[in-house]
């Protein structure tokens, strides 16, 4: 099993379903290669208690737990020469969580510009996993045909639509469910409550 993994955080609301996805990935032996966008950054000063530090130190302040062989591996957007800018890097899929609009249209329309967008291209052309959370309500017909687009590029499209069945207590419950099932599109198992358990049926 390939334990890399690509995630990248972008200017959208939202910014909490990437930390909690890290937070899911860090427990076990992935190694994560990150990118955050510009405005990805400015959505997690504004939305978490981010001040601009390395990921890696916010993460472990915030009391994240890392795997012995978890690695997380941060790059600038501008990184074009990083491992997942090329087709010849060999990983498991990439998530986008959550992906703006702007990303989004980027990828539908193949505009390469930045490793974010060129890493999502590279999925697309090697058919690999692209999971997008993308986050924007209502939706005009333009974000409607971007998504159509993506997804028959290959791309999963996935908005963090919430469950309650599980009957969530706290709005970490219902981050963390949508985290979750995010996961599971790339085949990667995490503890949540699930229906069929005996508990919820």
């Amino acid at each position: 099993m390939n334990h890399k993994i690509v995630v990248a955080i972008c200017g959208a609301s939202g910014v909490i379903y990437g930390i909690r996805i890290l937070r899911f990935l860090l427990e076990k032996p992935f190694e994560i290669f990150l990118s955050v966008s510009a405005a990805g950054k400015q959505v997690l000063m504004h939305e978490t208690a981010y001040q601009g530090e390395d990921m890696e130190t916010f993460l472990r302040g915030q009391g994240f737990v890392f795997h012995e062989k978890a690695r997380l591996r941060s790059y600038a957007p501008d990184d074009l020469f990083a491992p997942p800018a090329s087709g010849s890097f060999q990983h498991r899929g990439m998530m986008i969580a959550p992906c703006s609009m702007k990303t989004l249209g980027a990828i539908a329309s193949g505009i390469a510009d930045d490793l974010i967008h060129r890493a999502a291209d590279v999925c697309l052309k090697e058919k690999r996993p692209l999971l997008l959370l993308t986050r924007e309500t209502p939706l005009n017909l333009i974000h409607i045909e971007n998504m159509r687009k993506a997804a028959l590029a290959g791309a999963t499209i996935m908005p963090p639509c919430p469950g309650f069945y599980a009957r969530p207590a706290t709005l970490m419950d219902i981050v963390d469910a949508g985290a979750a099932r995010a996961l599971d599109q790339m085949g990667i198992e995490t503890k949540i409550k699930r229906w069929g358990d005996e508990e919820l049926v």
